[in-house]
């Protein structure tokens, strides 16, 4: 019932041409084991990624996603482009204060418009109607993110391939806090019996119609307390959801 709520709602956020493939698990024989592997984002992409590259913005497509940003009623502001180095960095970043409905970013996040523009299309098709669903009466007044843009590998690890959060492509979501003052955390939620379990559950899996890369408690233990979001692109419109 939850899932055909959030995929009804949100498919009006999808782009023209649909969502894009979803990885299903009988795809992820290259990958490695899968869930419980400690290396569940280094293995996303394999033979999928394209050229690793600093995205750099179209100024006609940087116009549209921030017009369609301000249209969703979120709340931002142009921050200085951040540059750590050849690969770190971020050519137009927004500095995304609010969700629509005066929904608080906590902390602000420093992101790219098009993570922003994701994030918020998600609260709207997906986390709103499933909490009305699991908790009616409930809405979320703050989203707690738990990084966003910053300069590191994948999982913090000393060497290894760069984390799609060094591009401003990611941002991390540790929990909401809700009308009644009551707070909801991200944790390993796969078989709890709950209400609250369940929307974790089907937020979750909606984000995939959003994001091309999902990784949740489930994932691996670097993931145990959170979700981790991006827009990273990717070959063929391949999603990782895991």
């Amino acid at each position: 019932m939850l899932a055909a709520l959030l995929i009804l709602a949100g498919a009006a956020d999808l782009p023209k041409d649909g969502p894009l493939p979803i990885a299903r698990p009988e795809q992820k024989s290259e990958e490695g084991s899968g869930k419980g592997s400690a290396e569940a984002e280094r293995k996303a992409e394999d033979d999928t990624e394209k050229a690793k590259e600093r995205p750099r913005e179209d100024d006609t497509e940087e116009a549209a996603c921030l017009a369609a940003l301000k249209t969703v009623g979120a709340g931002f502001k142009a921050a200085p482009a951040v540059n750590d180095g050849k690969t770190c960095g971020i050519d137009r970043p927004v500095l995304l204060e609010t969700l629509p409905g005066g929904i608080k970013v906590e902390p602000a996040a420093t992101i790219r418009c098009e993570t922003a523009l994701q994030l918020a299309r998600w609260m709207e098709g997906s986390v709103k109607p499933s909490l009305e669903a699991a908790m009616p009466g409930e809405t979320v007044t703050m989203l707690s993110q738990a990084s966003a843009y910053v300069c590191r590998n994948r999982n913090n690890a000393e060497d290894g391939k760069i984390s799609e959060h060094a591009f401003g492509n990611a941002v991390d979501i540790a929990g909401f806090k809700l009308k009644s003052g009551k707070t909801v955390t991200i944790r390993p939620a796969d078989k709890e019996p709950t209400l609250e379990g369940a929307f974790q559950r089907t937020i979750t899996e909606a984000a995939c119609l959003y994001f091309t890369t999902v990784l949740d408690p489930g994932s691996d233990a670097a993931h145990q307390n959170h979700l981790h979001l991006d827009v990273k692109d990717r070959r063929g419109g391949y999603r990782y959801c895991w």
